[in-house]
């Protein structure tokens, strides 16, 4: 006789509630793992705050800051997201994106922090220009490397 099925009740990347066979109020299940999926889906986040906002909206993300306060105790480097129901929580993977409209620019979660890619710095000085336009073509390379835009 072969084994029977067993589930685990989240899924394994980001934690999404599970369904199980004759489970009740399967609607509450399902909404908690569509406002995961929605932050999740293309994450923007505001800015990086360090205690919650006092008039969020709904839809609005923010990335938690150290040392947390409030109802963001002890959430650092997660996206705290806003919904009807108050604050939901989602923790990062490696290789993850969100676009930062404070700063508008992408951040990536490696090495389990957040970071922004360095901008290399501008040319300057020098006698050949071919030398430092290859410098500085380098620089452009090395910084898309780490954000991650070439591989």
């Amino acid at each position: 006789m072969t084994d029977p099925l067993s589930f685990s009740s989240t899924s394994p990347r980001f934690a999404l509630p599970m369904l199980f066979a004759g489970q009740s109020q399967k609607e509450v299940i399902v909404n908690e793992a569509l406002l995961a999926a929605d932050v999740l889906l293309h994450p923007a986040i505001e800015a990086i705050i360090t205690a919650p906002p006092t008039a969020p909206v709904n839809g609005q993300c923010w990335l938690v800051g150290a040392s947390a306060t409030g109802a963001f105790a002890g959430q650092s480097g997660r996206i705290a997201a806003w919904s009807e129901g108050g604050w939901r929580f989602v923790s990062a993977r490696e290789g993850m994106r969100a676009y930062d409209i404070a700063t508008a620019a992408y951040r990536f979660f490696a090495g389990g922090t957040w970071h922004l890619a360095p901008a290399p710095a501008a040319p300057s000085g020098g006698a050949v220009i071919d030398s430092e336009a290859r410098t500085a073509i380098a620089a452009i390379i090395t910084t898309l490397r780490a954000a991650g835009v070439l591989s």
